[in-house]
């Protein structure tokens, strides 16, 4: 129903899980979330809520798994007020939600009268992957966040969508946050440019990222499994090598990747990355690893 616009996704998750709570709730997610692992700790230092987390399989958790840890009414605990999920999920390597698991946490939402917020950066993403539409998602949720850079290309932003009441909610706390900008035309302009233009053509970065991944698993040393690559997010391993000496090393010859999680480094394809730099990429990893 409305819309607002913020300088980045943390923001937008941030006002959102805001809005929906007040200090001392308590909200449930994934282990590995967005907003829990890498949003500064603002959970507790904005927020002031607590997180029970729930681990999932590449990202992705279910309606058994939660209930479960649904706090009971009493003085003793924090009340569950939120469920956060995000989709795709970053850590499980662009893993897309299955839109049935989502319909059935909204029906144990509603059952427990619960909000549900998702971190949906890559909704993009998963839409793209699915073949279904944003507004398929987003009707089981009280709030969705969307990323304008990522996948879409749009130079900064993020949008953070729900129900003009709780929209008018948030604009308070957008401006408390200090994302309240009267230059935000200029930048919005640019993410209606990237929504009008560069939607479909994100599935070429999803065909990018498998084509990578299948170069990567020929390649003797390297841990990856390219069934896991669902869209333009895939991680991959050295054996005998930490993934802090591969970034390290690829990056002064202008292969950028990240050690984001154990063992293994995350590789993100994008609209400035085609698929002769895709076929670089891989020769100047197998040449690394050859030599390591």
């Amino acid at each position: 129903e409305a819309g607002l616009f913020v300088p980045s996704g943390t923001m937008a998750n941030q006002v959102a899980i805001r809005t929906h709570t007040e200090p001392g709730d308590e909200i449930i997610m994934e282990a590995s979330a967005h907003p829990f692992l890498f949003e500064s700790g603002a959970l507790g230092g904005i927020c002031g809520v607590q997180a029970r987390l729930v681990p999932g399989e590449r990202g992705v958790i279910t309606p058994e798994q939660i209930e479960p840890v649904i706090r009971v009414r009493a003085p003793h605990f924090p009340p569950t007020k939120l469920i956060v999920l995000e989709n795709t999920h970053n850590q499980g390597g662009g893993s897309v939600y299955p839109l049935e698991i989502i319909r059935s946490i909204r029906t144990l939402a509603d059952r427990h009268e619960l909000k549900m917020h998702m971190d949906g950066a890559r909704l993009w993403n998963a839409c793209i992957a699915s073949g279904k539409q944003p507004a398929d998602y987003a009707e089981s949720f009280d709030s969705v966040s969307v990323c304008l850079s990522k996948g879409l290309g749009a130079p900064v932003g993020s949008v953070l969508t729900g129900s003009k009441t709780f929209i008018d909610r948030a604009r308070r706390f957008r401006k408390m946050f200090g994302g309240a900008m009267r230059q935000s035309g200029i930048l919005a302009a640019a993410g209606i440019y990237a929504l009008e233009h560069h939607y479909e053509r994100i599935r070429e970065d999803h065909e990018n990222a498998k084509h990578l991944a299948n170069r990567l698993s020929r390649i003797k040393r390297i841990r990856i499994r390219p069934e896991d690559v669902e869209t333009n997010i895939l991680f991959f391993g050295v054996e005998g090598k930490p993934p802090k000496w591969l970034e390290q090393e690829l990056k002064p010859r202008g292969v950028w990747v990240i050690a984001a999680r154990p063992g293994e480094v995350r590789a993100i394809t994008h609209l400035d990355v085609d698929r002769a730099g895709i076929d670089r990429a891989a020769e100047i990893i197998s040449e690394i690893v050859a030599h390591a």
